[in-house]
């Protein structure tokens, strides 16, 4: 079981095209506070991300955000959270957000959100890490991307204990219940090149 104190959630910068996604990230932002848990996430105002964290603020969370300097520059970092952490690249931002947190969460995103989900999901595979990794899959936005890492499995590219890593679920409550139930099914062995 995973003891969580801390979440990291990758969110797009914007809102999306469906209501159901600020919805998501309102839920997930009120949950996260309501467990006493911290939010760790990319420091922006706008989009899901300034949703979310705007939420758990309202709830009465404590919220970290991250963010490289060029998105300071653009005026984009969020200027009511107590701990925004001002970083020179993307590189340190996603390293420093994965120091802080326990778990991963990604909301529906774009590319960046991609992005970040999938680094944070190989470092475990690689076992640099065993924190419980999932998607809120609000209004199905991830299924047609769950439905290809089966398939990747199904093809040899992945393997189904790696697939299994990526927890989801279409509500906050369910997906952060999940999280703190995980246990890794794994150890990873660094010197077998299967493993990558």
């Amino acid at each position: 079981m995973a003891a969580i104190e801390s979440v990291c959630v990758f969110a797009g910068s914007n809102a999306g095209a469906r209501d159901d996604y600020a919805r998501a990230a309102r839920s997930l932002g009120g949950e996260v506070a309501r467990r006493g848990w911290r939010l760790v996430y990319g420091g922006g105002k706008v989009g899901l991300m300034g949703l979310l964290a705007d939420a758990t603020i309202e709830a009465g969370g404590e919220v970290i955000g991250v963010i490289p300097e060029a998105l300071m520059r653009k005026e984009v970092g969020h200027g009511a959270l107590s701990d925004l952490r001002v970083v020179r690249t993307m590189h340190e931002r996603k390293a420093m957000m994965s120091d802080l947190s326990d778990a991963v969460v990604a909301l529906p995103g774009g590319l960046g959100t991609l992005e970040e989900l999938f680094e944070i999901l190989t470092w475990a595979q690689l076992g640099i890490h065993s924190k419980p990794c999932g998607v809120l899959n609000a209004g199905g936005y991830y299924d047609d991307l769950l439905d290809f890492l089966d398939r990747t499995v199904e093809e040899g590219f992945v393997r189904a204990e790696h697939r299994d890593m990526i927890l989801s679920a279409a509500e906050a409550g369910p997906l952060l219940d999940a999280m703190t139930a995980y246990s890794p099914k794994y150890t990873a062995k660094w010197m077998d090149r299967d493993q990558t």
